[in-house]
């Protein structure tokens, strides 16, 4: 392999694809990134054996060839060479040579056949969907996927596809958030796959842009093409739960309050609730609603906030923290919160919007 780059086209990619690349790994090939001049394009490959990310970009190439390089190191010799510098790879023996101006470098290297790459997708469903609704699904739900849950279904993220419909759903047991956005063209069979903890924040990682993305959802994979690069990732094999059972089908109180004072007076009595479970209490009255808190060295805080409520008076406690993801993830001014009784989930969404819904559980205090 051999052929000469500026250093922003090998940088961009590289930095495209680094993020999947563990920095402890238990093979030694996976701290390492593929590159494959092949074809009249640069291809630089990444993965941790569950997610893998392909940056490519077209560029001429003085003689084909594959290598795998560790990643990092070559990440940063790229950021360290001045801007717009001429960079010079080339493979000799078991060594890749870095040359720019008057700095070398000398990689090792391991067989590229070496390196696992993740099989064709089967393709079930392909759909075409702009940046900007993937982006909301995951900003809206991402929070309430679970972390290092025994029930391993939990540490992802569902994504469901019914008829004109994309919908996202994350639960970690005490807290749900569902989102969903239109899809232009109907898909085919309806179809539910889990995206693990990771994938999904990669993904997340990658939508910075505009413009459309190609996602294909297989049996055992999902992938998603997108501005020169190729996303893949395995997906969970485990049943999701039934999560339209645990959202509340209009409860009988409901409480409308401004989104930002209600956000803020949660977040200043959270200075002094107890900092491992976050429990406050809600206190609902007509027309008030009184929030408080307290923690093992016997301090207390209380809040007021006035809101339209017409429902029975009742106490009932909450973690501060699910309620405030919640609260900035709804969209509007205004947040509807309903309450079928004290022992009941809440159901917190936007007055206005039905697209996105968040189930927060009650907790003893």
């Amino acid at each position: 392999m051999k052929l000469t780059v500026q250093r922003e086209t090998l940088l961009k990619p590289v930095q495209a694809v680094i993020g999947v690349v563990e920095r402890r790994q238990t093979m030694p090939i996976l701290a390492n990134v593929m590159i494959r001049a092949q074809g009249g394009r640069l291809e630089v490959t990444a993965t941790d054996l569950e997610v893998e990310l392909v940056a490519s970009t077209p560029l001429e190439i003085e003689a084909e060839g594959e290598i795998t390089v560790p990643g990092r190191k070559l990440l940063d010799i790229c950021r360290a060479l001045p801007e717009s510098a001429e960079v010079r790879l080339e493979v000799t023996g078991d060594k890749l040579g870095v040359r720019s101006g008057r700095s070398r470098f000398s990689l090792s290297t391991l067989p590229a056949g070496e390196f696992p790459v993740i099989e064709e997708v089967k393709g079930k469903q392909r759909l075409k969907v702009s940046q900007d609704r993937v982006r909301r699904l995951l900003e809206k739900t991402h929070f309430a996927m679970a972390q290092q849950d025994v029930r391993y279904y939990l540490n992802g993220m569902l994504l469901e596809v019914d008829g004109n419909t994309l919908r996202a759903v994350a639960t970690d047991g005490h807290r749900l958030a569902l989102c969903e956005v239109a899809l232009d063209v109907a898909a085919g069979d309806a179809q539910q796959v889990i995206v693990p903890r990771k994938g999904v924040l990669e993904l997340q990682r990658l939508l910075d842009g505009d413009g459309d993305l190609d996602l294909t959802i297989g049996s055992s994979h999902v992938r998603v093409e997108i501005d020169g690069i190729r996303f893949t990732s395995k997906l969970i094999d485990g049943r999701f739960p039934e999560y339209g059972r645990v959202i509340p089908k209009d409860p009988d109180n409901r409480l409308l309050a401004t989104r930002d004072e209600l956000r803020q007076a949660l977040q200043r009595t959270a200075i002094l609730s107890n900092e491992k479970y976050r429990g406050i209490r809600l206190s609902l009255q007509p027309e008030t609603l009184v929030i408080q808190a307290h923690n093992p060295e016997q301090e207390e805080a209380e809040e007021q906030v006035g809101v339209d409520y017409r429902g029975q008076s009742m106490e009932v406690g909450f973690n501060v923290n699910y309620l405030l993801d919640a609260l900035g993830a709804t969209d509007g001014e205004r947040v509807q919160v309903g309450l079928a009784d004290s022992s009941s989930s809440c159901l917190i969404h936007s007055p206005d919007s039905q697209t996105t819904k968040f189930v927060v559980m009650p907790m003893r205090l």
